[in-house]
Parts: structure tokens; sequence; C-alpha cells
């Protein structure tokens, strides 16, 4: 079974694990409409340029500063940072984030590793992540899946998760899958395994026990899409780099 649409006649050579990972973060954004689409890192805002120009054209993307993009990157609107709280607290936004650790409800750590009073590590602070799970859709990007980013319970909650009130966490995109909180408790699921990964790699990099039931392949790249990525979004190889 093949995960989420887009089938279609696939480009010569095979996609690469960062090409899939591209189209799956792509997905993330299909059917959202005109609300503002905030990628952070390589893959996603890849994905996001990928879903503009492609299923979902009627996105806002934002350079994370003071100006709206095209798919192309190229600048076709100002909007200064102030206004992005305007969007966020309306719900009118989806953001992609990383994590430093993710539970199995949904919470997310970038804020520190160990314990807050005398951390290990001191990372980049809570920023927006709870005004983020609290008011619009959120779905996170790990370019390295394992049991350190996947715990049963995170250093310091930054992002919240679904047991305490997140607004909507999408999905969980890495290197290996995507996953998702489509269960009757909003306990992290298996949704697909990539090309050439099995459920059992994911089982093993995961540090608590994930819902598994019917678990697809994520699906590949369309010719359109392959094109893209490889002769206009990123000619230049950026997303291999960022996938462990």
């Amino acid at each position: 079974m093949t995960d989420g649409a887009g089938a279609g006649e696939r480009a010569g050579g095979e996609p690469t694990r960062a090409e899939v990972c591209v189209v799956a973060c792509a997905e993330a954004w299909r059917g959202d409409g005109a609300i503002l689409a905030s990628p952070m890192g390589t893959i996603p805002s890849l994905g996001a340029r990928l879903a503009r120009l492609t299923f979902s054209p009627d996105l806002l993307i934002t350079d994370g500063q003071a100006y709206l993009v095209d798919g192309d990157g190229e600048v076709e609107g100002w909007m200064p940072y102030r206004l992005v709280f305007t969007m966020a607290w309306s719900g009118r936004r989806h953001v992609m984030m990383g994590g430093a650790q993710i539970d199995s409800r949904g919470n997310q750590n970038i804020s520190c590793i160990g314990d807050w009073k005398r951390p290990k590590a001191q990372l980049l602070g809570v920023r927006g992540a709870p005004g983020n799970t609290i008011n619009h859709a959120t779905s996170y990007w790990v370019p390295r899946h394992s049991p350190r980013v996947f715990v049963e319970r995170v250093d310091m909650v930054s992002g919240i998760g679904y047991d305490r009130g997140a607004a909507e966490i999408r999905v969980v995109v890495t290197n290996l899958a995507v996953l998702d909180f489509a269960t009757p408790d909003r306990r992290m699921r298996l949704r697909s395994v990539h090309p050439g990964v099995s459920v059992d790699e994911v089982v093993a990099a995961t540090g608590f026990g994930l819902v598994i039931g019917d678990v697809a392949t994520t699906r590949l790249p369309t010719t359109t899409e392959l094109d893209l990525i490889r002769t206009r979004l990123d000619p230049g190889g950026e997303r291999d780099r960022e996938v462990g």
C-alpha cells in the first residue's frame, strides 16, 4: 500500500531518501488552503515550496523574518514578523519545527537536555513552541530518528502535546518514517515507512511503544515533483546534507 496521493510516472533514477522526505513534508500542507506555512530547516522549506508549486497553490510561505516568498523563494510580499502573531493567534498558520526530544503524546523539547535546574546541554529555549502548539497546526521534522529524540518523557516541555491541550499535531516526518496521532488516545502512530526501511527499524529507533497497524510505504516523488526538486528547488543538493 502507498501512503497519500500522487501516483504517476516516475522520473529517471531512483529518488534519494532526502527527496522522499521532501515530498513527505510537502504532504503535511496538502489541503491547507490559504494559510501561512512556516517551515524550519532545509527539507521542510523545500517541502513547503514544492507543495506551493504543485497541489497547494494558495499557501503563503514566510522567510521567517519580513517577507512572503513564492515556490521559487522569490519575494512576493511584505510580512513583518509582528504580523506572524496575528496569523498564529487566529489559527491560520501551520509550522513545521524540529525537536531535540519528542514523546508519545507529541510533547516537544527544544530547551535543554537533563534536569532543568542543572541541564547537561542548553538548547534554543522554548522560543515560539508553546504558542504554536496551542494555537494552530504543528508538524515536526526530525532528520535523525533515534531513541535519543523519541523518548518516553521529554526533559522539558517546550511545545505541548495532546495530553496538554495541543491544537493539532499533524505529522512527524523523519529520515525513516512518517508518524501521526490518528489514534483514539492520541498516541503516536507509525503511518508509513520510507522505501527501504522496515517497521522493525523504526521500532528499534524509537524509545517508546508506537501504535502500529496497517503501515503504508511513504510515496515516491512523481516525475514532476522530482524534476522540480532537482532542477528548480534545490539544484545544489542541500537536501542530502540534512538527512541522517
